[in-house]
């Protein structure tokens, strides 16, 4: 199954699936800095309130093995089901500023993923995943929270930056 069927299946949703995909990409040492430039893709679409996904030629035409497909959903289908008795539709907000100020927040957090310090990738990864979910159910409340952690991810980002040249000023 090509990547855009799928996508293209998921319609308004498939931002939140993009995010979800990269955030949990993302929390392999390894992979957080391609994670972070591919969450680069979607954030500036989203603060450009485009209506789904577009992805690049090369990444569109590839083909999803639906052996895989179906063996991922069975595994995340029970986890996305217990994720779905907290996470529920409340706080409505308004969708095209939901899905620019939640494309900036990725997009900055996106950026923080290409730090080259060991598990540095951790929190935003996790608060990237966050965010996806709580976008995906339309949770205000639960993306409230999220964008509360990515402020604070951002700002021990910062924190860490600052005390670092401080550090290299000092030598």
């Amino acid at each position: 199954m090509p990547l855009t069927l799928l996508l293209s299946r998921l319609r308004g949703r498939s931002f939140g699936f993009v995010m979800l995909v990269l955030g949990v990409v993302a929390l392999v040492p390894a992979l957080s800095p391609v994670a972070g430039v591919l969450l680069l893709w979607p954030a500036i679409q989203m603060l450009a309130a485009r209506e789904a996904p577009t992805l690049p030629r090369w990444l569109s035409c590839r083909r999803v093995p639906t052996a895989r497909l179906a063996l991922f959903t069975n595994r995340v289908v029970p986890v996305l089901r217990w994720l779905e008795t907290i996470l529920q539709p409340r706080w409505r907000t308004p969708s095209q500023t939901t899905k620019r100020v939640v494309g900036g927040v990725v997009l900055l957090l996106g950026l923080t993923l290409l730090a080259p310090v060991p598990f540095s990738q951790v929190l935003p990864a996790l608060v990237i995943i966050l965010i996806a979910l709580a976008y995906l159910e339309e949770d205000g409340l639960a993306l409230t929270v999220a964008i509360a952690a990515a402020i604070l991810s951002l700002g021990l980002t910062a924190a860490t930056v600052w005390a670092t040249i401080i550090g290299i000023n000092a030598l």
